[in-house]
């Protein structure tokens, strides 16, 4: 699904110039569920917008799905991500101008599904979610963690083939997060590819490879990981 070849990111200070990834080679196949994880500063987020091609400011060669993303203009990669990508921020980014219903419609839109599918398909998230009574709420006017929850949800509302995360459970409690990573690997189980970014050894541990990045280097990778017993096992 995913190849990056020799990627650099990079930004002026003053008369320098201040690398943020450096040389990066990853591949990601197709219905895999990698966690990247480092120290803060290390280059994690900025990978993963990367990858979601929300940054366009970078040099190498980035293919997805065949598609080779370094030569794509901004309004190919919009219609690429937009068909294929769906996102878990950490800071939520709901639209604050419209309810939980209409913020989960949205990506349907982009794919230009039926409105009366789009109806459908947004009650079925909002009875898996259990935020049915928040459907017609602006997002000030839920709690922080029941803005996660619709951030997921909205994620995940139009079965993208690549769910990117970055802190997916940051803002909620435990039980709210084991539920979405049990969801997450839910969905992996079924195909769906997932990146997600983590400082939880135990997120970590519901992906099958572990990539480790250290002052925007790829330092090494582990896997496949799971969850026994209460414990991080690593093979």
């Amino acid at each position: 699904m995913i190849r990056l070849r020799n990627v650099d990111k990079s930004f002026r200070q003053g008369a320098g110039q201040v690398f943020v990834l450096r040389r990066i080679d990853l591949d990601v196949e197709e219905g895999e569920f990698v966690s990247i994880m480092g120290p803060s500063g290390a280059g994690k987020s900025t990978l993963l917008h990367l990858l979601g091609m929300h940054d366009g400011d970078w040099s190498g060669e980035y293919e997805f799905r065949g598609h080779k993303v370094h030569e794509l203009g901004q309004k190919a990669r919009l219609d690429l991500q937009r068909q294929n990508i769906g996102f878990v921020f950490q800071s939520y980014h709901l639209l604050d101008d419209l309810t939980v219903c209409e913020n989960l419609e949205l990506p349907l839109s982009y794919r230009n599904v039926k409105r009366s599918e789009r109806q459908a398909i947004v009650a079925d998230t909002l009875d898996r979610f259990r935020i049915v009574g928040k459907k017609d709420l602006y997002p000030s006017q839920l709690s922080g963690g029941q803005q996660q929850l619709v951030g997921v949800a909205r994620a995940l509302v139009a079965s993208p083939r690549l769910i990117l995360a970055d802190e997916p459970t940051g803002n909620l409690h435990s039980d709210q997060g084991r539920e979405i990573m049990e969801l997450f690997k839910k969905l992996n189980d079924e195909g769906t590819t997932i990146v997600q970014v983590t400082h939880s050894d135990t997120n970590a541990a519901y992906g099958r490879r572990i990539v480790r990045l250290s002052d925007g280097w790829i330092e090494k990778e582990k896997g496949p990981a799971t969850v026994a017993q209460g414990r991080t096992v690593t093979r």
